[in-house]
């Protein structure tokens, strides 16, 4: 196995099996992909040469931004290498194979194509769309469009192909090598996790990562990833080989039952919302994304639907089954794009005036679209389940965690609408019993970049004496939860006793909203806010957390702290039930 070295980046290749080689980008400081973060892990972006008679390269390492021309020509030059190995006098690419096409792409395969201009591009047929939507309209792209079932055979080396599309990837597909009996993923199975590990050799140590990635991007996609694991179900797989991350051989039948677990979970959930959306330039999309994380960590499935990839005839029983509808809209010339205006339609038509409704877009220098979309609705006599979200350009960190909140909101908006009020039942003896458990009242706080964040903790424990740690426990749907993965910091703030310190953190906030308006912080040694009027507080780092149903059981080693008032006491939580805070 070699590294080539620039920078911080390197392409890392090492053999998986008789002429064929990974090559890996290595990004060791990226931890931001639109909505996803690689918990501080960096990624790698994989690309697969296949050396025969015919020389097959199997995607790009391309990323959005100043990085993607580095990558990339690392990459030539680590291929230029690897096929002067094999044909010193006429070193040859023949195909390149992209199972998923992204927007940065075009550059790279100009440059790929004035190198090796014999080359011909397999894709699906969307990803042939894609490409084609991409280049300037003089351009002809040497492309040739595979369906599933479809089998490339070159001299000894034979490939099959397997469709695996979602409303994120419309274009995602499998390549199947049968003779070494390995899949290629691209990104509908994948990590954001760098190492110079090649393989899974330590899957404890990547699974938090590996469902990170599946909550962040895959949950909403649950039903047609279902679908795509059952495609490659009758192969026989040594080696999962994927676009991000460790390729997959010692763990990969854990790794599909995980996939299958997860999404059969978010099958299983008993209310659904329709999230329907286009986007011009990818903002709205991102949005769309954030939103769906919201609703899925709150227990909420829901389907995606790209209006302008899908059929509208779609549109009308994908509301007759969800308990609420969310539509995205960017704002072109000062109108919501046609295939919107459609579903505006539908949606006016045939959504139930008790479903509760959302609104959200991104725009250049305006936003009437939102302004048309929002007016309409509630002309209509809808409810709007957040307050409409209007983005200018980009999304922000900030924007994008208002997002995740909007959807966590929506979700509980929803169960609200659909499920009335519960008769308060009398909780049994044991669940009496467990009320008795007394805890301490805290304030935990947090700071990733520029998003900050605070909940009331009653569930705090001592786990530890060397190294001093502590548990909380994290309700699954929280705000906080999403700060407090490995490697993050926190600070516990003790609440006194006598001291009302923590009902300003009990009070809903919107999305979005400044927890921390009107009362007095300062920043602690690892960045999170230090609560002044506290009795005392612990600056702490989440080493691991556990999963436990509805809540995460985060464990935290101490690193330093004060104590503000030597004579107070912790004030305690008495409960009179298991089955409450």
């Amino acid at each position: 196995m070699s590294t080539l070295n620039v920078g911080e980046q390197s392409i890392q290749v090492g053999g998986i099996a008789p002429n064929i080689l990974a090559l890996r980008a290595q990004d060791w400081g990226k931890v931001k992909f639109d909505i996803e973060f690689s918990l501080q892990h960096g990624t790698t972006y994989n690309s697969y040469l296949i050396l025969g008679e015919q020389n097959i390269l199997v995607d790009l390492p391309v990323t959005a931004g100043e990085d993607s021309p580095r990558y990339f020509q690392e990459l030539l030059t680590v291929l230029e290498r690897q096929l002067n190995l094999t044909e010193p006098q006429l070193p040859r690419l023949d195909y390149l194979i992209l199972t998923h096409v992204e927007p940065e792409a075009l550059a790279s395969l100009d440059r790929l194509l004035e190198l090796y201009p014999q080359l011909k591009i397999l894709c699906s047929k969307m990803g042939a769309k894609f490409l084609r939507d991409l280049a300037p309209p003089e351009q002809s792209l040497p492309l040739e469009i595979v369906e599933g079932g479809d089998t490339l055979t070159l001299g000894q080396t034979v490939l099959q192909f397997l469709m695996a599309p979602n409303a994120r990837w419309l274009d995602a597909m499998f390549v199947y090598l049968p003779v070494r009996k390995i899949l290629f993923t691209g990104k509908v199975i994948s990590t954001h996790f760098c190492s110079y590990s090649l393989l899974d050799d330590d899957l404890d140590l990547i699974r938090e990562d590996i469902h990170h990635y599946f909550n962040s991007l895959l949950a909403p996609h649950a039903r047609q990833l279902i679908t795509a694991l059952k495609r490659i179900e009758p192969l026989e797989i040594k080696i999962y080989a994927p676009g991000h991350g460790p390729l997959f051989r010692y763990h990969r039948r854990e790794l599909l039952n995980l996939y299958r677990r997860w999404s059969e979970e978010q099958l299983e959930l008993t209310e659904q919302v329709v999230l329907i959306y286009a986007s011009a330039y990818g903002s709205t999309t991102t949005l769309a994304q954030a939103i769906a994380r919201g609703l899925t960590k709150a227990g909420v499935a829901v389907e995606m639907l790209d209006v302008e990839q899908t059929d509208a005839l779609t549109i009308q029983p994908a509301l007759e089954r969800s308990a609420g509808f969310i539509i995205g809209s960017p704002t072109i010339s000062g109108h919501a794009p046609t295939p919107i205006q459609t579903a505006l339609g539908v949606i006016l038509a045939t959504a139930k005036k008790s479903q509760p409704c959302g609104v959200f877009g991104s725009f250049g220098w305006s936003g009437e679209a939102l302004d048309l979309i929002e007016g309409k609705l509630l002309d209509a006599g809808f409810t709007l389940g957040f307050p409409t979200i209007r983005v200018k350009f980009k999304p922000t960190d900030s924007t994008l965690q208002l997002c995740k909140e909007a959807g966590t909101d929506f979700a509980h908006a929803v169960r609200k609408a659909r499920q009335p009020r519960p008769e308060r039942v009398r909780a049994t003896p044991a669940e009496q019993a467990l009320g008795r458990l007394v805890g301490g009242l805290y304030l935990a706080t947090a700071r990733k970049g520029e998003v900050t964040g605070a909940m009331v903790a009653s569930w705090v424990s001592q786990a530890t004496f060397n190294p001093p740690g502590f548990s909380v426990a994290v309700a699954k749907d929280r705000a906080m939860e999403s700060l407090l993965h490995r490697g993050d910091s926190l600070i516990l703030n003790v609440v006194e006793e006598g001291k009302l310190l923590h009902r300003h953190f009990l009070q809903p906030f919107a999305p979005g909203a400044d927890r921390f308006a009107g009362v007095s912080t300062r920043d602690g040694l690892n960045g999170a806010p230090v609560l002044t009027e506290a009795m005392a507080y612990i600056e702490a780092q989440v080493e691991s957390r556990m999963d436990c149903h509805d809540h995460w059981l985060v464990y935290c080693v101490a690193q330093a702290g004060q104590i503000f008032q030597h004579a107070g006491r912790t004030a305690v939580h008495h409960r009179k039930s298991g089955t409450h805070y």
